[in-house]
Protein backbone atom coordinates (compact mmCIF):
# COMPACT_ATOMS: atom_id res chain seq x y z
CA UNK A 1 0.00 0.00 0.00
CA UNK A 2 2.93 2.34 0.70
CA UNK A 3 4.20 1.87 -2.85
CA UNK A 4 0.80 2.64 -4.39
CA UNK A 5 0.46 5.80 -2.31
CA UNK A 6 3.97 6.93 -3.25
CA UNK A 7 3.38 6.21 -6.94
CA UNK A 8 0.07 8.09 -6.87
CA UNK A 9 1.72 11.12 -5.26
CA UNK A 10 4.53 10.99 -7.80
CA UNK A 11 2.21 10.58 -10.79
CA UNK A 12 -0.23 13.36 -9.86
CA UNK A 13 2.51 15.81 -8.93
CA UNK A 14 4.52 15.06 -12.06
CA UNK A 15 1.44 15.33 -14.25
CA UNK A 16 0.57 18.76 -12.89
CA UNK A 17 4.18 19.94 -13.10
CA UNK A 18 4.77 18.64 -16.62
CA UNK A 19 1.43 19.93 -17.88
CA UNK A 20 2.22 23.42 -16.60
CA UNK A 21 5.69 23.39 -18.17
CA UNK A 22 5.13 21.40 -21.36
CA UNK A 23 1.42 21.98 -21.93
CA UNK A 24 0.81 25.59 -20.97
CA UNK A 25 4.21 27.12 -21.72
CA UNK A 26 5.23 25.05 -24.76
CA UNK A 27 1.86 23.99 -26.19
CA UNK A 28 2.13 20.20 -25.93
CA UNK A 29 -1.17 18.32 -25.87
CA UNK A 30 -2.49 16.80 -22.65
CA UNK A 31 -2.36 13.29 -24.13
CA UNK A 32 1.36 13.61 -24.88
CA UNK A 33 2.06 15.02 -21.42
CA UNK A 34 0.05 12.18 -19.86
CA UNK A 35 2.04 9.52 -21.78
CA UNK A 36 5.36 11.13 -20.85
CA UNK A 37 4.30 11.35 -17.20
CA UNK A 38 3.16 7.73 -17.14
CA UNK A 39 6.43 6.41 -18.62
CA UNK A 40 8.58 8.70 -16.50
CA UNK A 41 6.70 7.84 -13.31
CA UNK A 42 6.99 4.09 -13.70
CA UNK A 43 10.61 3.99 -14.87
CA UNK A 44 11.93 6.56 -12.41
CA UNK A 45 10.09 4.97 -9.48
CA UNK A 46 11.62 1.57 -10.18
CA UNK A 47 15.14 2.74 -11.08
CA UNK A 48 15.60 5.94 -9.11
CA UNK A 49 13.44 5.50 -6.03
CA UNK A 50 13.64 1.76 -5.38
CA UNK A 51 17.10 0.85 -6.72
CA UNK A 52 19.39 3.88 -6.59
CA UNK A 53 18.03 5.83 -3.60
CA UNK A 54 18.24 3.06 -0.95
CA UNK A 55 21.84 2.28 -1.93
CA UNK A 56 23.14 5.83 -2.31
CA UNK A 57 22.33 9.34 -1.14
CA UNK A 58 19.53 11.72 -2.04
CA UNK A 59 21.91 13.80 -4.16
CA UNK A 60 23.06 10.86 -6.28
CA UNK A 61 19.49 9.64 -6.80
CA UNK A 62 18.35 13.17 -7.72
CA UNK A 63 21.13 13.54 -10.30
CA UNK A 64 20.25 10.14 -11.74
CA UNK A 65 16.60 11.20 -11.93
CA UNK A 66 17.61 14.39 -13.77
CA UNK A 67 19.45 12.41 -16.43
CA UNK A 68 16.63 9.91 -16.77
CA UNK A 69 13.94 12.61 -16.87
CA UNK A 70 15.78 14.69 -19.46
CA UNK A 71 16.45 11.76 -21.79
CA UNK A 72 12.98 10.30 -21.46
CA UNK A 73 11.16 13.62 -21.90
CA UNK A 74 13.36 14.59 -24.82
CA UNK A 75 13.06 11.27 -26.67
CA UNK A 76 9.32 10.96 -26.10
CA UNK A 77 8.59 14.57 -27.02
CA UNK A 78 10.66 14.17 -30.20
CA UNK A 79 8.57 11.15 -31.16
CA UNK A 80 5.20 12.57 -30.11
CA UNK A 81 5.49 16.04 -31.67
CA UNK A 82 6.31 17.07 -35.23
CA UNK A 83 8.94 19.62 -36.23
CA UNK A 84 9.38 21.30 -32.87
CA UNK A 85 12.65 21.98 -31.10
CA UNK A 86 12.18 19.93 -27.95
CA UNK A 87 15.60 20.35 -26.33
CA UNK A 88 14.83 23.44 -24.23
CA UNK A 89 11.35 22.36 -23.14
CA UNK A 90 12.79 18.97 -22.14
CA UNK A 91 15.62 20.58 -20.20
CA UNK A 92 13.30 22.95 -18.32
CA UNK A 93 10.83 20.14 -17.59
CA UNK A 94 13.66 17.88 -16.37
CA UNK A 95 14.87 20.64 -14.03
CA UNK A 96 11.34 20.98 -12.63
CA UNK A 97 11.04 17.22 -12.16
CA UNK A 98 14.47 17.15 -10.49
CA UNK A 99 13.43 19.80 -7.98
CA UNK A 100 10.30 17.80 -7.16
CA UNK A 101 12.29 14.53 -6.91
CA UNK A 102 14.66 16.00 -4.33
CA UNK A 103 11.78 16.48 -1.89
CA UNK A 104 10.01 13.29 -2.98
CA UNK A 105 13.12 11.27 -2.10
CA UNK A 106 12.91 12.56 1.47
CA UNK A 107 9.32 11.30 1.60
CA UNK A 108 10.35 7.94 0.12
CA UNK A 109 13.20 7.53 2.62
CA UNK A 110 10.96 8.31 5.56
CA UNK A 111 7.74 6.49 4.60
CA UNK A 112 8.62 3.69 2.18
CA UNK A 113 12.26 2.60 2.45
CA UNK A 114 12.70 2.90 6.23
CA UNK A 115 9.20 1.61 6.95
CA UNK A 116 9.81 -1.47 4.80
CA UNK A 117 13.11 -2.37 6.43
CA UNK A 118 11.61 -2.87 9.95
CA UNK A 119 14.97 -2.99 11.66
CA UNK A 120 16.73 -5.02 9.00
CA UNK A 121 20.05 -3.91 7.64
CA UNK A 122 19.72 -1.11 5.10
CA UNK A 123 21.12 -0.81 1.62
CA UNK A 124 24.32 0.98 2.64
CA UNK A 125 26.45 -2.02 3.51
CA UNK A 126 29.82 -1.43 5.10
CA UNK A 127 32.20 -4.27 4.40
CA UNK A 128 35.40 -4.68 6.39
CA UNK A 129 38.36 -6.94 5.88
CA UNK A 130 40.19 -8.89 8.54
CA UNK A 131 43.94 -9.04 8.89
CA UNK A 132 45.92 -11.09 11.35
CA UNK A 133 49.46 -12.26 12.04
CA UNK A 134 48.94 -15.53 10.18
CA UNK A 135 49.03 -13.59 6.94
CA UNK A 136 52.48 -12.14 7.69
CA UNK A 137 55.56 -13.94 6.28
CA UNK A 138 57.45 -16.35 8.49
CA UNK A 139 60.27 -14.74 10.45
CA UNK A 140 63.78 -15.92 9.47
CA UNK A 141 64.73 -17.03 12.98
CA UNK A 142 61.85 -19.51 13.13
CA UNK A 143 62.91 -22.65 11.25
CA UNK A 144 61.85 -26.22 11.33
CA UNK A 145 64.23 -28.98 12.30
CA UNK A 146 64.22 -30.43 8.78
CA UNK A 147 65.62 -27.22 7.35
CA UNK A 148 68.40 -27.21 9.96
CA UNK A 149 69.48 -30.74 9.00
CA UNK A 150 69.54 -29.86 5.27
CA UNK A 151 71.66 -26.80 5.86
CA UNK A 152 74.40 -28.73 7.78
Amino acid sequence: MRHLTAMAIKFISSLVLLYVILGLFFGMSFTNVFLITLALGIISYILGDMMILPRTSNTVATLADFGLAFLLIWIMSQNLTYGDNTFWPSLIAALGVTLFEYFFHKYINKNVVNAASNGQQGGNLQYQTEASEELAPVKPDVRSTNEDKNNQ
